[in-house]
């Protein structure tokens, strides 16, 4: 009888601590304060499109 009490509060000795430890988990990511969504690299607008490149060109032969 003795072994099955030390089973049994063994058991739930194991469940509280995993309960704890889950709602401690919790509780510290809850703590963490949120990271701001700012880039690393940031590009900045595109240059103007330069004038005279072969697209403004008329076409040859024509």
């Amino acid at each position: 009888m003795h072994r099955l009490l030390a089973a049994a509060l063994t058991a739930a000795a194991a469940a509280a601590l995993a309960v704890g430890a889950a709602l401690g988990i919790v509780a510290m990511l809850d703590a963490t304060p949120e990271q701001p969504n700012v880039p690393l690299v940031n590009f900045g607008t595109a240059p103007p499109p330069v004038s005279g490149t072969s697209e403004d060109a008329p076409a040859a032969g024509g």
